[in-house]
């Protein structure tokens, strides 16, 4: 009797991986994330300043705002999005002289404080909440900064990119005329061997319509590449 094995049903499954981003993908999500954090600092002031007024329900969207900033930041100093991993530009502008990542930490922090003072309605309200008023345009200009560095960036990797593409392009066509040289000498050589070469003659013609597709498909994908 013929017997097949059963996985057990409480055996784990297996969770393919999730595909790497590519480096074009992940300086979009920089731009998205720097983007954000531009439009978030600035929405931050805008509710603190509602909520010293009693505006109803400006405290808690100032609070998520800030939120949504701080994760922000966070995630653009992790991991594959790091300074040290896209470029050295961006190491210099948030940790060399311009300290991006210390006047980021600062506002954050000032931030939370306005924040909690203007919930207890404490005596210190109103002079921490004109230091966040006078330190959210100095940061946006930080946080332009940051954007354009992404951005250039993200430029310079599409310009490499596109290069490459081209380069390797120019590589595969060379490697297609010579396949039609091949195809061609073979089908000379069918052609004198007469009879005994008609399957070699048939094998000879399906290669040349094979270069012939390679050669569109290069054509088709330089065309991109410089487009």
């Amino acid at each position: 009797m013929l017997h097949t094995s059963r996985a057990p049903a409480d055996a784990p499954k297996r969770v393919a991986a999730a595909p790497k981003p590519t480096a074009g993908e992940l300086f979009g999500k920089s731009i998205n994330l720097s983007g954000r954090r531009r439009f978030t600092s600035q929405r931050v002031v805008l509710y603190a300043v509602l909520a010293a007024q009693g505006r109803e329900g400006a405290l808690a969207t100032s609070r998520d705002a800030l939120a949504t900033f701080s994760d922000a930041h966070r995630t653009l100093l992790a991991g594959e999005m790091a300074p040290a991993t896209l470029g050295g530009e961006l190491q210099q502008a948030y940790f060399g002289p311009e300290r991006a990542d210390d006047r980021i930490a600062a506002f954050i922090d000032l931030a939370r404080r306005a924040l909690d003072a203007i919930a207890a309605n404490a005596f210190s309200a109103p002079t921490l909440l004109e230091e966040l008023v006078e330190a959210a345009t100095p940061l946006l200009a930080t946080l332009n900064r940051l954007t354009q560095i992404y951005e250039d960036l993200a430029r310079q990797q599409a310009s490499m990119a596109k290069k490459q593409l081209t380069a390797v392009m120019g590589d595969i066509e060379m490697i297609a005329k010579h396949a039609r040289i091949v195809s061609f000498n073979a089908q000379v050589v069918a052609a004198r061997a007469g009879t005994s070469g008609r399957e070699f003659a048939v094998v000879s013609g399906e290669f040349t319509q094979i270069t012939g597709k390679l050669d569109g498909l290069v054509r088709e994908a330089v065309r991109g590449a410089v487009a």
